[in-house]
């Protein structure tokens, strides 16, 4: 390692929610297993390899990859057994390093340079995280290492599945050369046909190209772009910062046109970011309802707390009034989306002495109990039963 050199590590789930479908369902093991939306409006979640190769892909329309794959396995995403799993992945992280930079549920970046002291070289401590991923959780994880952002993740995405590769800084150029210039960070789509316009496909066609015509194509990140190609990045890992809100939405397959069931969405919205406040040891203020009409016309309807809380029956009455209060306000209410964000934190706050309804700080905290022991979902309020979708 250079003088000064920092050593990132980057982490990412192998098909983490499809991986995690086939861990708890043995006989969907070695399937094309599907996890998306699976109404006329759904898109992919996520897929397996085996599913990989009829060419779905993350992202595309659920109708599409019935189309590529009709004999997948397809599923509906278990969003809050996910999490469960993310966290058990993350404690792996901080295990190793306090410079832990999530960027989904199972992706993340470490930045490890001083770890290495007392942990051993950046190998070591990639196939410590591995093994201790693969025996906490039984899946598999890709590791790659390197002396900046950019060639970690490069790293960890092509020697994928449950890969383990290192790009050191001498050898950065050599590596990265025959590689698609869209697997860099700030290619878009856009600027991937501009680039092949110019008949640059690759990173070392780019790194060697004039900039002075680069930029005339493409404007003043050209030279970024070619620092880039040369494996040069000097984003520093942001470690995890104090949660800013937190929230929960639906799409719905079939516009709703129901005040009751939009209220019971909204109550299971409630319980779940309330739940989430508590297991941070958070109270908010501020609560949003997010809806949005057919097609895509969003309104958003905030107001505050009388005091920060994280029960989840207070922060259902306040959401209630503001989505009773838009519904009557509309001709013909229907919606696309419902979704309820609470945020202005205050963190481990005291208990109220005189707190008027203690019932329901003993109904949460059974709540949280029987859930964490059981699993999310097991006990809910009964108006969110509805909402619920027959197996």
């Amino acid at each position: 390692m250079l003088p000064d050199e920092r050593t990132i590590i980057h982490v990412d789930m192998d098909a983490f929610y499809a991986s995690v479908e086939q861990r708890d369902r043995p006989e969907l093991r070695g399937l094309p297993v599907i996890v998306a939306g699976l109404g006329p409006r759904g898109v992919v979640s996520t897929c397996s390899y085996e599913a990989r190769r009829f060419g779905v892909r993350s992202a595309m329309p659920t109708a599409q990859a019935r189309r590529l794959c009709p004999h997948g396995v397809y599923l509906w995403p278990d969003l809050a057994r996910y999490e469960e799993v993310s966290c058990q992945v993350f404690e792996v992280f901080h295990e190793v390093t306090p410079l832990v930079e999530g960027l989904s549920l199972d992706e993340a970046f470490l930045d490890v340079t001083a770890s290495q002291r007392l942990l051993g070289s950046v190998e070591a401590m990639g196939l410590r995280i591995k093994e201790a991923i693969r025996e906490r959780t039984q899946l598999n994880a890709s590791v790659g290492m390197g002396p900046n952002k950019l060639l970690a993740k490069l790293a960890s995405e092509i020697s994928k599945p449950d890969g383990f590769r290192r790009i050191a800084s001498d050898r950065a150029v050599a590596e990265l050369a025959p590689l698609p210039v869209g697997r860099l960070w700030t290619v878009g789509k856009v600027t991937e046909q501009a680039l092949h316009r110019l008949g640059i496909r690759t990173m070392g066609e780019l790194a060697a190209s004039d900039t002075a015509r680069l930029a005339s194509a493409l404007g003043r990140q050209a030279g970024a772009l070619q620092a880039l190609a040369r494996g040069e990045d000097n984003r520093s890992v942001e470690p995890e910062l104090a949660e800013q809100s937190i929230g929960a939405e639906h799409t719905f397959d079939v516009d709703l046109a129901e005040l009751a069931m939009a209220e019971a969405w909204l109550l299971r919205h409630c319980e779940r970011i309330a739940a989430r406040a508590r297991q941070r040891g958070l109270q908010g203020r501020t609560v949003t309802v997010k809806l949005r009409e057919p097609p895509f016309v969003t309104h958003t309807r905030q107001a505050q707390l009388a005091s920060p809380s994280a029960s989840a029956s207070e922060l259902y009455r306040l959401a209630r009034r503001l989505l009773s209060a838009w519904w009557e306000s509309q001709q013909r209410p229907r919606l696309r989306l419902l979704g309820v964000n609470l945020s202005g934190f205050a963190v481990e706050p005291q208990q109220d002495l005189f707190d008027a309804a203690p019932e329901q700080r003993v109904a949460d905290q059974l709540q949280d109990r029987i859930n964490s022991r059981f699993g999310t979902g097991s006990l809910v309020r009964a108006g969110v039963l509805k909402t619920r979708r027959p197996d």
